[in-house]
């Protein structure tokens, strides 16, 4: 239960990220920048070595952990990819589209990608609460960490949520229904993993896998998206502090 107490925490934060967005300041870099910090500590200092340590076994001179890790961060990626090229032909079509009725249907595709890429963020944010059920059934330092990592990198995804709905010309009301989804989606996630446990070996190859995806959002996604608008110093020192948290909080906990 520990464990959907934790992604209840998740849920308000997904919560306060979609209402920032609705306030953007002029602050949310270094927000993101201290999030991605977070997200890389909880990689190097915890999930990794405990990955390693629950699924030693190796493949052609690889640990099984690190060949997850690579296929989870690979995943991601190619998904990612897939997305953006079927963007970019979205782009090359409606440069052809001629006559009152295509401006319509453009507007429909365009809300259509908005949709898609949130119920994304809903999906990655039922996996997140997985993360947080998984993580407790392999111990409850490794619990902690993943929880805090996961806490502080809801925020960014209720924030990409709503805002991300709204950039593709959905109205209001659907971009605070998917936020509510958002927010839901980690105590479902956590809750499933209430049903069984998972096998120490499986759990390895998990966390392996789990550390590429989260890898990946925090570098390929989250901090370029937190220098993009602002290349400052704050920001480095921001996600440079993230890391150090995490560092002295998985040292206190050992």
């Amino acid at each position: 239960m520990t464990a959907v107490l934790v992604a209840a925490g998740a849920f308000l934060m997904t919560l306060i990220g979609g209402f920032v967005a609705q306030r953007t300041g002029d602050r949310r870099h270094l927000v993101l920048g201290f999030a991605a910090g977070l997200m890389l500590g909880v990689v190097v200092f915890d999930l990794l070595p405990e990955a390693l340590h629950q699924a030693p076994g190796e493949v052609h001179g690889v640990p099984q952990a690190l060949l997850m890790f690579a296929a989870g961060f690979l995943t991601i990626h190619v998904v990612e990819r897939a997305v953006a090229i079927h963007r970019g032909h979205e782009g090359e079509y409606a440069e052809h589209t001629h006559g009152h009725g295509h401006g319509h249907a453009h507007d429909t595709g365009r809300q259509g990608v908005g949709l898609t890429a949130a119920l994304a963020l809903v999906g990655h944010s039922v996996m997140d609460g997985f993360a947080i059920g998984a993580a407790f059934q392999a111990g409850t330092t490794v619990g902690t960490v993943v929880a805090i990592a996961v806490v502080a990198h809801d925020f960014a995804d209720g924030f990409n949520t709503y805002t991300i709905t709204r950039l593709y010309g959905n109205n209001r009301r659907r971009a605070l229904t998917l936020l509510a989804a958002d927010a839901l989606a980690p105590v479902s996630g956590a809750a499933i993993t209430l049903a069984f446990t998972i096998p120490e070996h499986l759990l390895g190859l998990y966390l392996g896998f789990f550390s590429g995806f989260l890898l990946y959002l925090a570098t390929s996604d989250i901090l370029p998206e937190a220098h993009s608008p602002h290349p400052s110093r704050s920001t480095l020192l921001c996600t440079l502090a993230g890391v150090g948290f995490m560092w002295l909080v998985i040292g206190l906990a050992v």
